[in-house]
């Protein structure tokens, strides 16, 4: 790897990245509190700062924290003061859009967004998408980053959502609405499966992915989310990490 790597924010998009970068070069990751570094450290096996200060050194950093504008706004701000020019800030996002993030970080030519998905050492797929400025050197760094990875990259229109979400979302939320005609998720999940291929159900995924986190994403590209999917989200049952959404865990 040709990059001195950075990644702020370790959830599980951060924490993935960088077990996966590891083994190919320097990697530090920055959270925001001595309890969260120690988890981090446990999971990444990589350096863990607390001060975005100790980035400054990085040539390249990835910004996964949470998918809400009050949250990577003054992370990406903050970033751009910190880092020299040259430096490369890629953003995880995965419906917001590029132009603004870019704004935020204050850099133009040197940023790109880079779409992994969860769980990131398994998924192959990378989008990648710049604004109309970013510069062909940003370009060939992060597709270079990727492929050390081992990643297949796709080069998608910088627009809400990209290919994969404005695509899948709707599906999902189809798959929600379902419920209004009797059936479970578990059936809805089975005709996905063992009729169409699929690996997951929708219903799974949702779950899987949080349903918080659905209903966002669906809001930035203007797929509505379903009332069903809303009222579980305001219960706190939001999927996998609350131990129920569709399913119990």
């Amino acid at each position: 790897m040709n990059e001195r790597l950075g990644i702020a924010g370790c959830g599980a998009i951060g924490s993935g990245l960088a077990r996966a970068a590891a083994p190919h070069g320097d990697v530090v990751v920055c959270v925001r509190s001595d309890e969260s570094a120690a988890r981090a450290a446990e999971e990444t096996g990589v350096r863990v700062v607390t001060d975005l200060e100790e980035l400054a050194d990085r040539t390249m950093v990835i910004e996964a924290v949470a998918e809400q504008r009050s949250v990577k706004a003054p992370l990406l701000a903050k970033l751009g003061e910190v880092l020299p020019e040259g430096a490369v800030i890629a953003s995880t996002t995965s419906s917001l859009g590029i132009d603004e993030l870019a704004h935020w970080a204050g850099r133009v030519t040197h940023f790109g967004v880079l779409h992994v998905f969860n769980p990131v050492e398994k998924m192959k797929l990378v989008e990648l998408a710049y604004p109309d400025t970013a510069s062909y050197e940003t370009r060939a760094r992060l597709r270079a980053f990727c492929d050390t990875l081992g990643k297949t990259t796709v080069e998608v229109p910088a627009i809400p959502g990209f290919v994969v979400n404005r695509l899948l979302f709707p599906y999902l939320f189809a798959a929600v609405r379902m419920l209004d005609y009797g059936l479970d998720a578990k059936a809805i999940d089975n005709c996905m499966r063992y009729g169409a291929g699929h690996p997951m159900g929708p219903m799974a995924l949702l779950d899987f992915v949080g349903l918080d986190v659905a209903a966002a994403i669906g809001t930035e590209i203007g797929a509505e989310p379903p009332p069903r999917l809303l009222e579980l989200v305001e219960q706190g049952h939001l999927g996998r990490k609350t131990g129920r959404g569709f399913y119990e865990y």
